[in-house]
């Protein structure tokens, strides 16, 4: 049963998403609100047949950490449901990306027409200057701004390897940190084609405060996600024992 749901999603998943790429081509020719726009249905219609086919849903705890105003968001990254995650739970987020996404036909286009954040992971200490600038006209614009420090997804109970770029946006944006910690990858795994049903649970962790220095900051920011994370796949059922080997 768990193979034909799955099966029946990707069906959906994918006819939906080409057909909703399609429909939106005339908006890169309009306001980037409409793209804006089109990417929230994107995200809130995949949701929709995640819970109607497959049978998973989300739970969001910790709502009462979202800070009013500007912030930059870390998140843990163990699957694609995150990015199609933010697209719903943040409004017009820009996202930090790596700009060999943008050759992905439909999800480069829209992605660059609404701006988001792109870097060139090879590209040394222009990619972090660049990153500051993009991130600091997403902040002006009144943008949250999302980054997955560890710049890949990871596999369940895998060491974390926080990348310096979370830090150096964190300086220089002098604003709050507010960490993400959940569980989706024990529903939408990093790798393969099942969907499994159950609740994805995301948890907003209070905010870092801005100030701190960069090793201080980098070890509250891992401290804090990877013991959320490690409490949140513990309630859905994962051992620590159950680590799958870490692969490129």
């Amino acid at each position: 049963m768990v193979f034909l749901r799955s099966l029946l999603f990707q069906i959906f998943f994918w006819t939906f998403s080409v057909l909703i790429n399609l429909a939106y081509i005339p908006a890169l020719l309009m306001k980037r609100d409409v793209v804006v726009r089109g990417m929230e249905i994107w995200a809130r219609t995949s949701f929709w047949g995640l819970k109607h086919i497959v049978g998973l849903n989300y739970e969001v705890r910790g709502v009462e950490n979202i800070p009013s105003g500007a912030a930059l968001y870390a998140g843990k990254h163990l699957s694609m449901w995150e990015t199609v995650a933010i697209q719903a739970l943040f409004k017009d987020p820009a996202i930090i990306m790596k700009r060999e996404l943008l050759s992905v036909p439909g999800y480069g286009w829209y992605a660059r027409k609404v701006g988001m954040i792109v870097i060139d992971r090879d590209g040394g200490a222009k990619t972090i200057r660049s990153m500051i600038a993009q991130a600091k006209d997403c902040i002006a614009n009144g943008r949250p701004i999302v980054i997955f420090p560890e710049g890949t997804r990871k596999n369940l109970g895998a060491p974390p390897d926080y990348k310096p770029g979370v830090a150096a946006l964190y300086s220089a944006l002098d604003l709050p940190c507010v960490p993400i910690a959940h569980n989706s990858g024990l529903y939408w795994p990093r790798r393969g084609f099942l969907r499994k049903p159950g609740t994805i649970v995301v948890e907003i962790l209070p905010p870092i405060p801005a100030g701190l220095k960069r090793p201080a900051f980098m070890a509250e920011l891992e401290t804090r996600i990877e013991n959320a994370t490690a409490r949140l796949l513990a309630e859905g059922g994962f051992q620590a024992n159950e680590a799958t080997p870490a692969t490129a």
